[in-house]
């Protein structure tokens, strides 16, 4: 028999794959929680922990639980972050920056961005990987108004998205995916440890916040013998879904 804590999870992650809570929005506090399910705080704790944990939920000192992700959105949605994707499949998650630096938005900067041609963004060239093993280079260009909130982040940090939301309290909600295919460059080639020419998997994708405000815009290389992706189509939706290579 599931221990309570766990019941409890599982009901929340049905929840919130049903949208009963949606991405960004807050979850029941602890005391709401344990009055419904006739236990302790202490119960409903450990059962945020473990949603914590999955990386479907998240807070900040003070402040209410909210949901930053969705097991459903694992999809399309969650393919915004690669730290929570790998933490579902129980693979660690890392990143370094290879490079950053302010400069001024170009024409299509400016229109994914929302922003005047010329405002100074900031671009972050990072290298991600899967258990220590490079599979990923984000080329990421971050709107003004949160730049501030990324610089100082340290370049080894696994998951910019879970740090921004403790750090600033912002939820990347929404997000556009272009995908194709592309011949691996020669930086490309020497950060992923693989030939020149050979095939990457390009995710281009504008994230915004609730609200429909842009937040970033990336240029995002896989290698395409470390990650695929399938499409699910049914009458209900359309799940495109990142996989692990085989």
């Amino acid at each position: 028999m599931a221990a309570r804590h766990e019941t409890i999870a599982d009901e929340l992650r049905r929840a919130i794959d049903e949208e009963q809570y949606a991405v960004g929005g807050p979850l029941p506090t602890e005391s709401e929680l344990a009055a419904r399910y006739g236990v302790s705080r202490g119960t409903v704790r450990q059962a945020f922990a473990a949603l914590t944990a999955e990386g479907l939920i998240g807070s900040r000192q003070g402040a209410r639980r909210v949901v930053l992700a969705s097991r459903r959105s694992q999809s399309f949605a969650e393919l915004r972050s690669f730290a929570q994707w790998a933490r579902a499949m129980g693979r660690e998650a890392t990143g370094k920056v290879v490079a950053q630096e302010y400069r001024a938005a170009t024409t299509e900067d400016a229109v994914r961005l929302q922003l005047p041609t010329g405002t100074q963004v900031l671009h972050v060239l990072r290298i991600r990987g899967l258990d220590g093993e490079p599979v990923l280079l984000e080329r990421t260009v971050y709107a003004d108004w949160i730049s501030a909130a990324v610089e100082p982040i340290e370049p080894d940090c696994p998951s910019v998205t879970a740090r921004l939301f403790a750090d600033t309290g912002l939820v990347f909600a929404h997000g556009e995916h272009v995908i194709d295919a592309v011949a691996a460059g020669a930086q490309d080639a020497e950060l992923l440890g693989v030939r020149r020419t050979s095939p990457l998997l390009r995710v281009r994708r504008v994230t915004t916040t609730p609200e429909g405000r842009p937040v970033e815009w990336s240029d995002d290389r896989y290698r395409s013998d470390a990650v695929s992706f399938s499409v699910r189509n049914s009458m209900g939706t359309n799940a495109l879904a990142r996989k692990a290579a085989e």
